[in-house]
């Protein structure tokens, strides 16, 4: 870097000060915390975004949100060129310079990295940002503190992109770094057209009864419920009436949403007993998780949850029908036999029900760690892969072969217009535009799960009904230092402390369908517990049991 850009940097930096005490780590949700003190932090990722930028050679986002997070917090997270998240490599570098004390050690550690990655200030190629904040009040100013870290960077340019859902900016920079229009209107005018076209693709035009025609969406008080009342208006097929979407006074995130519905099991705000049996679905925040539900007709607060695991058999039980239909006999030029690897991914929160449910389908089942990263790269080295968390947060990924194998295909059967294979072809092509192979998207998820239930018939209760859901019990134990355990296999078992995972597998073999595994909370220092087994009392006898354990190995009482 020369002088004149160091100096910007310094000068620039200087007008956003670190505050004292603050610490911040930069996760799968990227830096969270309390909104009055991130206003140093969110311009160094201004900063950071377009050094993305010059790296790549590509357009980069930035997202200012705290997703299921209370009104008075916010974020500010990085969307990679791919539309997904910052690569793993940076994460570093984000800690480093969003704790840097001073302005001068800032610009010190901006150089070092600068000359390490070989990122070029040659003015042939600028950095371009797309900037976007969900509805917090707090977004304004941190917006402008992101703009400010932007400009710091010599040619860098910001473009306001206005109150968006996460998805949607996501989706916004892997449109533009592929050449494609990338308007808010783009990313309606596309979900709604391949919603439409997959309902067109419904057999016969297979009715549900009328309670089932419409769908009650809780919009968390947030922006999803916002861009729900905009994109409803393009959906002429479908009767969508949307609650808490922040008109009518409600508090963001506050008794309402998916990470509410899903973690409480019980109705959100605003949903009643004359909603029972009625469809109903719930955004977070920003719109980048989904759960569905509907309200037991006993008790108007209880529910009957249909979460992220439910949402990917669906997925997956329909991909699958549509590859089988796809390779039924034909008499066609292009290699029908092409072998599509299917392939849905999970942690190991996922209730074992459902891993079983997936597996009696005959499909590949493959776990990572936690965390959405994880299972996004995972999915993509599939020809089709589908991850989801049981929070909701999921999507689908077809590959770039398959995608040019399935154009191919189409073509060849249209020769034999209105074949079953061509519906398939044309319903799998459909699917690979709705959703949102960014990252997990609600709005776009929901428009899918609806498309298939009409494709099957179903109501919500056939959905629900596909498993049943292992009781489960998840608890937190408070240690000294959660680094102390080191874990393999995606997270399910236990390398050190020694004998711990011994002792727990001891203590599973005790109840029939038993299961249960210990890892470090990413954020602070507990060890989280997760147990199920087939009735709710053994579940959390056993959680206790291994939380008896982990106290004992690395509890407050024992620094051993």
């Amino acid at each position: 870097m020369n002088d004149n850009q160091k100096s910007l940097i310094l000068n620039s930096s200087s007008q956003y000060p670190l505050p004292q005490g603050v610490k911040l780590s930069y996760g799968t949700a990227g830096f969270r915390a309390d909104a009055s003190i991130l206003e140093s932090t969110v311009f160094r990722v201004g900063i950071l975004a377009a050094l993305r930028s010059l790296k790549t050679q590509s357009l980069t986002g930035l997202m200012i949100t705290a997703s299921h997070n209370k009104v008075n917090d916010n974020g500010v997270k990085i969307a990679d060129p791919s539309g997904g998240m910052l690569t793993q490599e940076w994460e570093p570098f984000a800690d480093a310079i969003a704790n840097s004390p001073t302005p001068q050690h800032l610009v010190q550690l901006i150089d070092e990295f600068v000359k390490k990655e070989n990122i070029r200030f040659d003015g042939v190629r600028s950095a371009e940002i797309l900037l976007g904040r969900d509805t917090r009040p707090s977004g304004e100013s941190l917006l402008e503190a992101a703009k400010q870290g932007v400009y710091s960077i010599v040619g860098a340019t910001a473009t306001d992109m206005g109150i968006l859902t996460t998805p949607q900016l996501h989706w916004m920079v892997r449109a533009r770094n592929k050449g494609m229009k990338a308007t808010e209107l783009d990313y309606f005018e596309q979900l709604s057209s391949s919603f439409r076209c997959l309902v067109d693709l419904t057999p016969n035009q297979i009715k549900m009864n009328n309670t089932d025609d419409k769908l009650v969406v809780d919009g968390a008080n947030g922006v999803g419920g916002e861009k729900l009342e905009v994109l409803k208006k393009m959906l002429n097929s479908m009767v969508i009436e949307v609650r808490n979407s922040g008109k009518e006074g409600g508090v963001l995130n506050e008794g309402v949403g998916a990470d509410y519905v899903q973690k409480e099991k019980v109705v959100p705000q605003g949903f009643y007993l004359k909603d029972a049996g009625i469809r109903c679905a719930s955004l977070d925040g920003d719109a980048d998780r989904l759960v569905y539900f509907s309200v037991q007709s006993n008790n108007a607060s209880n529910i009957d949850l249909v979460d992220g695991d439910k949402i990917l058999s669906l997925f997956a039980l329909f991909i699958k029908e549509q590859l089988s239909i796809l390779k039924m006999e034909g008499d066609n030029h292009v290699d029908e036999n092409y072998e599509a690897r299917l392939g849905v991914v999970q942690t190991a929160y996922a209730n074992g029900a459902s891993t079983d449910y997936l597996k009696q389908l005959g499909l590949e089942v493959v776990f990572t760690p936690t965390g959405v990263k994880y299972l996004h790269e995972k999915a993509a080295e599939y020809d089709i892969g589908i991850y989801f968390e049981a929070n909701g947060h999921g999507t689908i990924l077809f590959s770039e072969g398959f995608l040019s194998w399935l154009d191919a295909r189409n073509n060849e059967l249209s020769k034999s217009k209105g074949s079953e294979q061509q519906k398939a072809a044309l319903r799998l092509l459909a699917v690979s535009n709705l959703i949102n192979q960014a990252v997990g998207d609600a709005l776009s998820g929901l428009l899918l799960v609806e498309a298939i239930l009409q494709y099957k018939g179903w109501s919500i209760h056939n959905w629900s009904e596909l498993y049943h859901d292992l009781p489960s019990r998840q608890l937190k134990v408070k240690v000294v230092d959660r680094t102390a355990v080191v874990t393999a296999n995606a997270e399910t078992v236990v390398v050190r402390p020694p004998l711990i995972q011994e002792a727990i597998n001891v203590e599973v073999a005790k109840y029939p369908r038993g299961r249960s595994f210990i890892r470090p909370s990413g954020t602070e220092d507990v060890i989280r517990v997760y147990a199920e087994a087939s009735i709710q009392e053994a579940a959390d006898s056993l959680a206790n049991s291994v939380a008896k354990l982990a106290d004992q190995f690395l509890g407050l009482g024992n620094s051993g």
